[in-house]
């Protein structure tokens, strides 16, 4: 039995998840305005345990969404992370935030989803994934217009805060926005921590850091 503590503080949800063999038996989230993170997260990863009926020892992994997000979401995330990895000398798993974002929906084959998280103004972090959950677009920062996503044929279902925001701009007939999914969860981490664990995709405790995408240069999509 693989049991795996998952994190995820990417955003304004401070969530934590216990999954059993890739299965969530255990989530405890909540959203709040305040970023209350440091205060909850630590209260969830207890109370999660007990109410899964196991302790830090029957653990096999840590698992955190690695980002992007707030800056200030992820550290916390990150560092008790890294830190329940090495008291416990378990190895440290790191998910994609917006991959699992975009697996609180199901689309038909063909039809693309996009994940956003808000960054600021009209300002998003935001990929493209297949309905497989494969990753088509690689995680990017940029702002949107009435000109973004303008070349794309298929169905595109945005999911997030940050795409949210954008109803007013993307009025195109191929865009659809599903407004019940505002935040990523780490009730999706479990499969995906799970099949990270099963190939051994672990990360180094002592060098890991979040994917802020800080390097990347904001971007509008072009006219074509």
């Amino acid at each position: 039995m693989t049991y795996i503590l998952n994190l995820e503080t990417a955003t304004k949800n401070c969530s934590v998840s216990v999954a059993l063999d890739g299965k969530t038996i255990v989530c405890l989230e909540v959203a709040e305005e305040g970023y209350s993170h440091a205060e909850k997260l630590h209260v969830f990863i207890e109370q999660a345990l007990q109410q899964a009926g196991i302790t830090f020892q029957d653990l096999k992994a840590v698992a955190v969404s690695h980002g992007p997000g707030s800056y200030t979401g992820l550290r916390i995330g990150v560092s008790a992370a890294k830190g329940l990895s090495y008291a416990l000398n378990l190895p440290l798993l790191a998910t994609d935030t917006l991959e699992a974002l975009a697996r609180k929906i199901q689309v038909e084959d063909g039809e693309i989803i996009v994940p956003m998280i808000d960054a600021r103004r009209m300002e998003v972090f935001s990929a493209t994934f297949n309905s497989s959950y494969e990753k088509k677009e690689e995680t990017k920062a940029e702002i949107i217009d009435e000109n973004s996503y303008s070349n794309s044929e298929e169905k595109l279902h945005l999911v997030g805060d940050g795409a949210s925001k954008c109803k007013t701009v993307l009025t195109s007939e191929n865009v659809i926005f599903h407004d019940e999914v505002i935040y990523p969860s780490a009730n999706e981490m479990s499969r995906m921590s799970f099949e990270k664990f099963q190939k051994k995709d672990f990360v180094d405790v002592a060098y890991f850091e979040p994917f802020y995408l800080k390097d990347f240069v904001l971007t509008t999509k072009s006219k074509a």
